[in-house]
């Protein structure tokens, strides 16, 4: 059980924004930092110290906040504990209500989720499954434009499981609806924790099999073959994106 004295790290968010003073997560004991103990939850440990997570809500003071997406390039221990805080952030945001009966939810700190005051259910995270895949064909890489990106950045091909679908059947299926074209020896790479607002990238690979280049107008801007030594601004580093890229191409992207 934390007291006010004991000095951990803390994780203090607001939506997708964390407080980040100096580069780090802020340290100390609640007694210092002013922070109130009922509603923080340890939701794991930072450089072997335990970790404690906090909706600015919670608190009387104002925080100069810094987005998620700022911290990618930091350390991947650092990212991924600001991430869970994030997504915890959302659930209690989100999950006010009970879905079974509409009685009011409360955090229950033992089980890391929301429970009814009613009917006592609990209500943890939810956690939406995506897909993210590179495709390649000979030395080139598919790369795509979405229609979101106004900044102009390419990347590889995503998009959300369905209901009893396969994650391999989701990549063909995916990659067909956006591009056009089949696909074979698809395998899996890796995931990465994506609290945008709380998503899993389960990353794999892919060989072009068959068919030309159609992409769907809705979801892409455009979509090409590119080789590493033509590239377009890609996705950034720290993303699983960028890995796949990578990977797929042999090389480290500068841009």
């Amino acid at each position: 059980m934390l007291n006010k004295y004991q000095k951990v790290y803390w994780c203090i968010v607001d939506g997708s924004e964390i407080y980040f003073p100096d580069q780090s997560l802020p340290y100390g004991s609640a007694e210092e930092l002013n922070l109130p103990l009922e509603q923080a939850l340890n939701i794991g440990s930072y450089l072997g110290t335990p970790c404690y997570w906090i909706n600015a809500s919670e608190i009387d003071s104002l925080f100069d906040m810094t987005s998620l997406r700022d911290l990618l390039t930091q350390p991947e221990a650092l990212f991924l504990m600001a991430s869970r805080a994030v997504q915890f952030g959302h659930m209690f945001t989100t999950q006010r209500f009970c879905s079974q009966c509409g009685g009011r939810n409360h955090l229950n700190i033992n089980q890391i989720a929301m429970q009814c005051s009613d009917c006592r259910t609990l209500h943890y995270p939810r956690i939406f499954p995506c897909i993210i895949v590179a495709i390649k064909k000979d030395h080139q890489i598919l790369l795509a434009n979405h229609a979101k990106h106004t900044s102009g950045m390419y990347t590889v091909i995503a998009g959300f499981v369905e209901v009893g679908e396969t994650l391999e059947q989701c990549v063909a299926r995916e990659i067909k609806e956006e591009t056009g074209i089949n696909v074979k020896n698809i395998r899996y790479f890796g995931s990465q924790p994506w609290a945008f607002p709380s998503s899993m990238m389960v990353g794999f690979l892919a060989d072009y099999d068959c068919g030309e280049i159609k992409v769907d107008k809705t979801e892409l801007a455009a979509a090409n073959w590119f080789s590493a030594g033509c590239l377009p601004p890609v996705a950034p580093k720290g993303t699983i994106a960028r890995a796949l890229i990578e990977h797929t191409l042999g090389c480290e992207i500068m841009n």
